[in-house]
């Protein structure tokens, strides 16, 4: 078994969304001097790697701890969309793209995470394809860029309001673009929140 990890790792002052807080990670124990090792952590939910449930940008009232953790693994599948503004359906989607699976969307942009230019030109989801994503009932969408679109996020909304997940900020995709099969493990912490930061990872079967 071969696990590929998609995750960011947390560090102190991690890069945050523009508007959002910065995240503090502080050693406030060491060994030396304690006799124990402890650190905090201070960090918004949307930060770094991280999946967003329907509450973030719907009416919904459940949080993301009410999901179920099957909710947050499901068999994998990878398309290629490097250099693409606006990603877009192609009739070659609507066989490859099952339904149920978690779906990556591999941009490249993990690259510049951190960047002015990662979180402000990022490509975007056309409509049309989340609309097929919902039609195909997949369980998460998830990218290696801040978000699937900008504001005023009507896709963001389209897919939450359908109960489909979104994992941003992924990184190592490209690492399965050779994949025959692979599951996606993205589970959330169990948290009273909108959403969640996550350790994501696909095993490769």
């Amino acid at each position: 078994m071969k696990c590929i990890d998609l995750t960011h790792t947390i560090i102190d002052r991690l890069p945050p969304y523009p508007g959002d807080n910065e995240t503090q990670l502080l050693n406030t124990k060491q060994f030396e001097t304690d006799g124990y090792s402890n650190h905090r952590l201070k960090i918004d939910m949307h930060s770094g790697t991280h999946i967003d449930s329907p509450m973030h940008l719907t009416d919904s009232k459940e949080y993301i701890c009410e999901y179920p953790p099957e909710s947050f693994i499901g068999e994998g599948c990878i398309i290629d969309v490097r250099n693409r503004p606006v990603i877009k359906l192609k009739k070659e989607y609507e066989t490859k793209i099952k339904e149920g699976c978690i779906l990556l969307l591999y941009t490249g942009m993990y690259h510049k995470f951190g960047t002015e230019e990662y979180f402000n030109t990022h490509p975007v989801v056309d409509m049309e394809f989340a609309q097929f994503m919902v039609e195909r009932k997949i369980k998460i969408l998830g990218m290696d860029t801040p978000s699937p679109d900008k504001p005023p996020f009507s896709v963001h909304k389209l897919l939450l309001k359908s109960k489909i997940f979104i994992l941003e900020n992924l990184t190592n995709m490209e690492e399965l673009l050779e994949a025959k099969k692979f599951e996606v493990i993205a589970l959330p912490l169990k948290i009273k929140a909108d959403s969640s930061i996550s350790r994501v990872v696909a095993r490769i079967i």
